[in-house]
């Protein structure tokens, strides 16, 4: 039976079993993402299926109640952010076991109104990937919040400053990832952020030090300032209110 939007949570997950890839998931494990509740699907496929149920709140959370990695992923792609709250993110938060499914979720957790307070809040938490969550939150406010000020991200860079000597590999990225994303947003912020980065680069703790030389690096590079160029151009073009 094609998946449709009248396809209910079971039959999503009967079909998700039905093209499961023991090759997908044993290429997952080199990325460093954990398997155990995975079924190995592309995360093309599981847009494409997302695209084709959905919007369904009633049925997102029945497959994120299922427990697999694939299933929640559909999930978060096919409940309306407006209905999640902080609780719902709260309550997924708990699941995280694994680098992907938080990147993944983390574009709705931005996507929510309450997604300032889950910042603070995930970022507080010393659980491995519930603060990875907080900075890959940042990730995706920065690239598609796109009406958030910039002075938003700006109060973000002591948050980094805070956690850049977190050494634990899930987190210590998340934290050069949102480093960087900031800076790429505009001319005003790349300079804050470029500030933040060649701070860190010139301590002593090896966490901040790498953090802050691999964002000096992007941050510096050709291509980085050509496409912030090109967007302060587009923004002065347009009456755009940054710079």
């Amino acid at each position: 039976m094609p998946l449709s939007p009248a396809s209910t949570a079971e039959e999503v997950v009967a079909y998700l079993q039905s093209i499961a890839s023991e090759q997908t998931r044993e290429g997952m494990k080199r990325f460093g993402i954990r398997v155990d509740r995975a079924l190995g699907i592309s995360h093309g496929v599981q847009r494409d299926i997302a695209k084709r149920i959905r919007r369904n709140d009633e049925r997102a959370f029945a497959l994120w109640r299922t427990g697999i990695a694939e299933a929640q992923f559909i999930a978060s792609l096919t409940v309306h952010p407006k209905h999640f709250t902080i609780e719902n993110a709260r309550d997924w938060a708990r699941d995280f076991d694994s680098w992907d499914i938080v990147d993944s979720v983390s574009d709705l957790f931005a996507s929510t109104d309450g997604w300032k307070t889950l910042v603070e809040e995930f970022a507080a938490d010393e659980r491995e990937f519930i603060r990875r969550t907080a900075f890959a939150m940042i990730c995706c406010a920065a690239v598609h919040r796109k009406a958030e000020p910039d002075a938003t991200f700006e109060a973000y860079l002591p948050l980094i400053e805070q956690h850049a000597r977190d050494d634990r590999n899930f987190v210590k990225k998340a934290v050069n990832w949102a480093l960087r994303n900031i800076g790429k947003r505009s001319i005003a912020l790349h300079a804050a952020a470029l500030e933040v980065a060649r701070k860190l680069s010139a301590l002593d703790d090896a966490t901040a030090r790498w953090i802050g030389k691999d964002a000096v690096r992007e941050l510096t590079h050709p291509k980085t300032l050509g496409r912030l160029a090109t967007k302060a151009e587009r923004a002065a073009e347009s009456g755009g209110l940054r710079p």
